[in-house]
């Protein structure tokens, strides 16, 4: 098999092309971050400062303008995070799960703007350092390649890799969330889980990726919180309807108490039911 370019191109081109609202761009050593318009650098949402100030002032003008009243700052950082981390887990989920391939991204080597029209989550300009593949995969021939032992070697290094990236934006974030330790790890599981987990389904392969995830998630494997945690409802007629019980709620129920997610640990059962079956009809 001839040797990849990049070791991650294909993967993040496929992303693009089931989920046209996430733009990716690799740039190499010898190129700049952008830093005009709506681009902020990684680290600096993890410094907890000026920039990350103007960051959450986008949530803080979409909830007022959406709904037509403020929400608590801490509520903001809550989904400040979460548009920020769901799709930065993906960096590193979908060239695993496409291509047993994991890049590392330390918050030194990602930028994000998410400001840009027509692409909903927005876009990422991205220097991976290094990556972990499998014995066999010809992007092991790759500069910054580390083979690793097996398929339980490489999971590890997916823990790893999204651990690395996140602990310092849960730094940033944690203050203003009024959150810590396990409740933010919480935050992060979840956004692991279902970014891949919401992709894998535009691929027609969610079925695959529940049982990636669950072995990727089994419990026990900190700084995550608790494990994939996916079961199955039964539908009025006898259907299976898959879900997942987060562990952790993103507090839109703050902004409309009247409406939770279909994994939000607040939500009972046959509210489950309802929602998941209007989503499948949608």
């Amino acid at each position: 098999m001839p040797v990849p370019r990049s070791p991650l191109e294909d993967a993040y081109t496929r992303l693009t092309e089931v989920f046209p609202g996430l733009e990716i761009t690799e740039i190499d050593a010898r190129e700049p971050f952008p830093h005009t318009g709506g681009w902020v650098r990684a680290a600096s949402l993890a410094e907890d400062g000026p920039e990350l100030e103007s960051f959450l002032s986008w949530d803080d003008a979409q909830v007022l303008r959406d709904y037509g009243h403020r929400a608590r700052p801490d509520v903001v950082a809550s989904f400040g995070l979460h548009r920020y981390a769901w799709p930065a887990c993906l960096l590193i989920t979908v060239p695993w799960f496409l291509h047993r391939r994991v890049p590392r991204f330390p918050v030194s080597h990602v930028a994000y703007d998410r400001t840009v029209p027509g692409l909903s989550l927005g876009r990422l300009a991205v220097r991976p350092a290094g990556f972990a593949c499998l014995p066999g995969d010809p992007a092991a021939a790759l500069p910054g390649a580390r083979v690793v032992d097996d398929e339980e070697a490489l999971r590890a290094q997916v823990r790893a890799a999204v651990a690395e990236h996140l602990e310092p934006v849960l730094g940033g974030f944690g203050p203003r969330m009024r959150r810590r330790g396990r409740a933010l790890w919480g935050m992060a599981t979840d956004e692991l889980v279902e970014g891949l987990w919401y992709v894998a389904h535009l691929l027609g392969e969610q079925r695959r990726a529940t049982r990636e995830l669950e072995l990727l998630l089994p419990g026990a494997t900190r700084p995550y919180v608790g494990s994939a945690a996916f079961r199955e409802l039964t539908g009025p007629d006898g259907e299976s309807l898959p879900t997942r019980d987060r562990a952790s709620c993103c507090m839109f129920y703050t902004v409309r108490p009247e409406d939770t997610c279909a994994t939000c640990p607040r939500t009972c059962a046959a509210d489950r039911v309802a929602k998941l079956l209007a989503g499948a009809a949608s």
